[in-house]
């Protein structure tokens, strides 16, 4: 009868569960480095790279294919950090599928189906992180001083041109083109260092 040991490695030779561990294990790594202090990615990461490990042991592999699968996880990260224009994102997943075919010498292959589903759940999950992105970087600043342009205020004192102004409850000194009364309304149209340029909020309306 055979023991927990060999019954786990019984579960453990089989090219599809080491595939899925590998992936697994890469995933929760590249996590916790991007995330320093998250800890559990790390180390169920971990875990399951050992356990690829030892199922790799016993398994025909072959290096060119994991190192174009190692390639493509870093094409990924790439398309993050740098604006490939999808170039980098393409690149991962060709590398990420054309490693998986040939990850094992002989009769020994991963199903299409597992090839497919984490190569296609890799790509969307890392497309999904670099929209992201673009979108947080098309997005309008809302906060620090370039987040004020566009907000309204009111002036504290006459503004002819200089002055100060109030805005989101913080005082500024201010200036305008336009004479401003004190009490009226205004618009912050720019910042230069720590003074706001302003204009009258009526004249906003007319326009």
């Amino acid at each position: 009868e055979p023991g927990f040991r060999q019954r786990l490695l019984g579960i453990l030779d089989d090219p599809n569960v080491a595939y899925i561990l590998m992936m697994l294990g890469f995933y929760g790594v590249l996590f916790e480095l991007q995330n320093p202090g998250a800890i559990l990615p790390g180390v169920v990461g971990g875990i399951c790279l050992i356990l690829a490990f030892l199922s790799l042991s016993t398994l025909p592999i072959n290096a060119a294919g994991l190192a174009l699968i190692v390639l493509g996880l870093v094409f990924f990260l790439a398309e993050i950090k740098i604006a490939s224009h999808g170039v980098l994102g393409a690149g991962g997943v060709l590398s990420l599928l054309l490693g998986s075919l040939i990850l094992f010498h002989g009769g020994t292959p991963v199903s299409w189906t597992v090839i497919l589903v984490v190569t296609g759940a890799t790509a969307l999950f890392f497309l999904f992180v670099v929209g992201a992105g673009l979108r947080a970087q098309r997005a309008a600043v809302t906060t620090g001083a370039r987040g004020l342009v566009g907000r309204r205020g009111r002036a504290l004192g006459r503004l002819a041109p200089t002055g100060q102004v109030e805005v989101q409850g913080e005082i500024w000194n201010a200036e305008s083109d336009t004479a401003v009364d004190a009490g009226a309304d205004i618009v912050v149209t720019d910042v230069k260092q720590l003074t706001l340029r302003v204009r009258p909020a009526s004249q906003e309306a007319r326009t």
